[in-house]
């Protein structure tokens, strides 16, 4: 099982790295302070699973988890010095709840409920888009899209690994998979799990922060309470 730790504070990764290092068939991918860089990593290195801290700077642990909810991977337990989150944290789909410091054999469990769930998950099949790059026809993966700009009769995909044109409009790629984009402008969509916030400029416009790129797609006024309402309920 591919492990991420996301924790604050690096004494309590540390700690976590040693007892995960006592538990058979683990694989830490990644140690990570905080939860924006977290939703990075569970993109960029795909964990199964997630050892959560909830009181963190920035995004804290149940946004995290509330991106996520609903998704076969990553499954989440939650280490946590407070007892007080523990109905919210079942509520998101936790598969444990668990309280510093952690105890390895509390942990061994955990683990194992998680192995479970992720065993009797049913395996999504993976969703593409159909482009043409340098005269040869291409796919991406629905998961590796950062945005889609509409540019005169097509539409650009900003993916993970570069661009691409396709000649599906964002009205039918909206309507195919609405669950998957929010609106920014009449001329771009982004998938909801990139929205990782909002900056407002000086002469008013408000700019989308994703996850996967340094640009900033503006959000029209039209579409600004939807994408805000989004970021506040995760």
């Amino acid at each position: 099982m591919r492990v991420l730790i996301v924790d604050d504070e690096p004494l309590a990764r540390a700690r976590l790295a040693a007892l995960l290092g006592e538990c058979d068939g683990i694989e830490i991918v990644d140690s990570i302070g905080d939860g924006e860089a977290a939703l990075v990593a569970i993109n960029q290195q795909n964990p199964d699973l997630l050892l959560l801290d909830i009181n963190m700077p920035g995004l804290d642990g149940t946004t995290v988890a509330a991106r996520l909810a609903g998704k076969a991977r990553p499954q989440v337990i939650f280490c946590t010095a407070y007892e007080g989150h523990a109905v919210e944290a079942f509520e998101l789909g936790a598969v444990d709840y668990l309280l510093k410091p952690v105890r390895l054999e509390r942990l061994r469990e955990a683990l194992q409920r998680a192995q479970r769930r992720l065993d009797d998950a049913p395996r999504e099949a993976a969703v593409w888009l159909y482009g043409r790059l340098g005269g040869e026809a291409v796919r991406i993966a629905l998961d590796e899209v950062i945005c889609l700009i509409a540019e005169e009769k097509y539409v650009l995909v900003e993916h993970a690994g570069g661009e691409l044109l396709i000649e599906e409009s964002l009205r039918q790629l909206e309507d195919a998979h609405p669950e998957q984009w929010i609106r920014l402008h009449r001329n771009c969509l982004a998938p909801r799990g990139r929205l990782l916030g909002l900056k407002t400029l000086d002469d008013g416009r408000v700019l989308a922060r994703l996850d996967g790129t340094d640009n900033t797609p503006e959000v029209s006024r039209r579409n600004l309470p939807a994408v805000r309402k989004l970021l506040r309920l995760g």
